[in-house]
C-alpha cells in the first residue's frame, strides 16, 4: 500500500468463494482482512460493492488468486492492492503447473507452460498433470511401476479428495471418482506417494512497509468427518526477505525445503508474465519412497489467503508493534468438534458451528523467541 494514500478501504473480495457468508472461510476472511486494516492504519468495510464508489482504489483480500482477468475489472495492478495474488490463467494457481504433461499430444489448457515444469523438475517429486482420464490412466500406471501413487484433483484443498493407490485397478477407480468435466477444466495430479511424510511451509507476505519471510511445518488433525485434515502451522517468521531466512541457525532439511521452495518461486516469476503475488506459500513434503529412500519435493504453490494466514498477520502484527524485533514464532491452529481453551494471546479467526464442516475453532499466536 502506498504511503502517500491517507486513506484507502479493506474489503473482502469473495464472489467465487466455495462457501457461503456463514462458513469459516468468510468469517475467517472478514477477521485478516479486519487485522489487516487494522496494520496499515486503513478501514475495513466489508465486502466489495461493485456499484460503490470508492473515492480510491480499495485493497483487497480475496477468497481465491484472482485472473488478470478479474483483477483487471477490479483495478487491481499489483501487489500492494491485495492480500493475495494474480495470474493470468486460473490454472496456474493450481498445483497443475508443479508437473508435466503425459507427452505432448496431451490434452491442455490453452497457455499451458511447459517450460516451468522443467525448471522445477529437481526440486518436486516425480508426477504427471493430466486433464484426461486415458493420460491419467497411462500416468498412474506409468508411476506405479515405481510403487504407490496419490491421485489429487486440482480443486482439492487441506488433503481433501486425495486418492493412494497400488495398483491399476484402484487407480481406475479414483480417476473414475473425479468428474469428467471437472477433470477436463480443471485437471488432476497423479504423484508418486511418500510415507512417514513431513510437510514444510516455506512463504513470503509483503504488506505496506513490511516484509515478513518464513519456514515451519505443518500437523494434521481430524475433522468431524473422522478424515485426516491440515490442522495448523508452527513458523519460524523473519523481517526481511529469504536471505535473512538463511542467517537464521536452521536444521539442514529446514534449509533444503527453503531451496526448493526459492527454485520454484523464481520459476513463477519466469514463466508466467503477469504474475503478481503479495502473499507466497509453498508446501514442500519430505518423506519416504516406496524404495525407502528419503525424497523431498515442493508439492504446490498457495498464493491466496491460506491456512498459515492467521500466523502470518501475527508476525505483521509483531513486527509492527517493535520495527526492532528480528524474528518471531508464529502458530495457527484448526481443532473440530468441541472449542479449545485458547492460549492467552491468542486471536480466534473463527469458532462456531461452519454449515459444511461443523463444529469448528480457527486461532493463531505468536512468541518471541
Amino acid at each position: 500500500m502506498a504511503t502517500a494514500i491517507e486513506h484507502r478501504d479493506v474489503v473482502t473480495y469473495s464472489t467465487d468463494a466455495p462457501t457461503g457468508p456463514a462458513g469459516h472461510e468468510a468469517s475467517t476472511r472478514k477477521e485478516i482482512a479486519r487485522r489487516l486494516a487494522a496494520l496499515t492504519g486503513f478501514a475495513y468495510t466489508g465486502e466489495y460493492d461493485p456499484r460503490g464508489r470508492y473515492a480510491v482504489l480499495p485493497y483487497f483480500v480475496p477468497a481465491t488468486t484472482l485472473t488478470s482477468e478479474t483483477a483487471s475489472r477490479l483495478r487491481i495492478r499489483g501487489e500492494n492492492d491485495l492480500f493475495g495474488a494474480v495470474v493470468p490463467c486460473a490454472f496456474m494457481a493450481t498445483k497443475m503447473i508443479t508437473h508435466p504433461l503425459l507427452d505432448a499430444a496431451s490434452c491442455a489448457p490453452a497457455r499451458w507452460c511447459p517450460e516451468f515444469p522443467r525448471r522445477v523438475a529437481d526440486v518436486v517429486l516425480d508426477g504427471i498433470s493430466v486433464f484426461a482420464r486415458q493420460d491419467g490412466l497411462i500416468a498412474g500406471r506409468r508411476l506405479l511401476a515405481f510403487g504407490p501413487v496419490r491421485v489429487k484433483p486440482a480443486t482439492g484443498i487441506a488433503g481433501l479428495g486425495q486418492f493412494i493407490v497400488a495398483n491399476a485397478a484402484d487407480l481406475a477407480r479414483a480417476l473414475d471418482a473425479i468428474d469428467a468435466e471437472e477433470l477436463a477444466r480443471f485437471g488432476a495430479v497423479v504423484e508418486q506417494n511418500l510415507t512417514d511424510v513431513t510437510t514444510y511451509s516455506v512463504g513470503q507476505v509483503r504488506v505496506a512497509d513490511i516484509v515478513a519471510t518464513y519456514c515451519g511445518t505443518q500437523q494434521l488433525t481430524t475433522n468431524n468427518r473422522g478424515v485426516e485434515v491440515y490442522g495448523g502451522s508452527a513458523l519460524i517468521v523473519v523481517q526481511g526477505d529469504f536471505d535473512a531466512l538463511l542467517g537464521l541457525t536452521l536444521p539442514e532439511d529446514i534449509r533444503l525445503a527453503i531451496a526448493q521452495a526459492r527454485v520454484y518461486d523464481d520459476a513463477a516469476a519466469q514463466c508466467f508474465e503477469g504474475l503478481f503475488a503479495s502473499r507466497r506459500n509453498y508446501d514442500v513434503a519430505e518423506g519416504l519412497d516406496a524404495a525407502g529412500h528419503r525424497r523431498s519435493g515442493v508439492l504446490e504453490q498457495s498464493w491466496r489467503l491460506g491456512g498459515a494466514s492467521g500466523a502470518e498477520i501475527g508476525a505483521l502484527e509483531a513486527f509492527r508493534a517493535d520495527p526492532s524485533l528480528r524474528s518471531v514464532r508464529a502458530m495457527s491452529r484448526e481443532v473440530y468438534g468441541a472449542a479449545p481453551v485458547l492460549p492467552a494471546n491468542a486471536a480466534a479467526y473463527y469458532s462456531g458451528n461452519d454449515p459444511n464442516v461443523g463444529p469448528l475453532t480457527k486461532y493463531a499466536w505468536t512468541e518471541i523467541p
